[in-house]
């Protein structure tokens, strides 16, 4: 059986990956700080209480080991704010951010190749990126900075997996343009916040966002794919998919 665990899986593109993995079969386990649908599938976790969540993945792998024939991780959860100029955000929300985007995933993503480190079966880590982690945007210092640093987290797993015995295949993909939660936070802001906001707001408009559904669809045959090890390290959704 294959587990999956998925971060952030109460709404968006999380909730969207967990109901179209368990439909394919996969047992699913949503990591969130509130549960939606079957509580036995969710385990409540708030990510940025780090010091319990190396603990998390090994009570997992423990849990699961007996049955799987494959484990994933899906690095999902992930927050845009704080959006504002270098300058003028405030110190708790860089760190809520830096908790969220970065540290957690980094913590997640160790402990799974630790703790699977003899399992023989295939193993996968898929970190949600943003193109914001390879282009800057004003306004977005946090955002821009904690997705590039998750993507050369996951280049540095890549090479050093190269020589493992049972490796692990990774990926951060930057998924698009999402009709979320996100996207609703963005267009909220303030012009003297985040100069491209007139942008975001003609994205909706204009029905050029990608739904959550959609997204979680490409990101699974993405997972699906017999060269997934060879997409690389770092990826856009927009370029692998036809």
């Amino acid at each position: 059986m294959n587990i999956y665990i998925v971060t952030g899986a109460s709404k968006g593109i999380g909730f969207e990956l967990m109901k179209q993995l368990r439909d394919r079969g996969g047992k699913v386990i949503g990591v969130a700080r509130t549960n939606q649908g079957d509580p036995s599938d969710f385990i409540k976790v708030d990510l940025t209480e780090t010091s319990n969540l190396e603990e998390l993945i090994w009570r997992i792998v423990e849990e699961n080991i007996h049955q799987a024939t494959a484990f994933t991780l899906i690095n999902n959860a992930g927050i845009v704010e704080p959006i504002g100029l270098s300058g003028s955000v405030n110190a708790e929300q860089i760190t809520q951010a830096v908790s969220i985007n970065m540290t957690a995933p980094m913590i997640l993503s160790n402990a799974f190749i630790a703790s699977l480190k003899r399992f023989e079966g295939q193993k996968k880590i898929v970190n949600i990126s943003s193109g914001a982690g390879r282009k800057s945007y004003e306004g977005w210092g946090v955002y821009c900075a904690t997705k590039a640093g998750l993507d050369h987290f996951s280049r540095v797993i890549s090479l050093e997996q190269e020589n493992a015995e049972f490796p692990v295949e990774i990926v951060s993909i930057a998924p698009g343009i999402i009709d979320t939660g996100m996207q609703e936070t963005i267009r909220s802001s303030d012009a003297d916040d985040f100069p491209l906001l007139d942008r975001f707001i003609d994205y909706k408009s204009q029905g050029q966002l990608s739904s959550a559904a959609q997204t979680a669809d490409q990101l699974i045959a993405v997972l699906d794919r017999k060269d997934f090890k060879e997409i690389g390290p770092i990826a856009d959704i927009r370029q692998i998919i036809d």
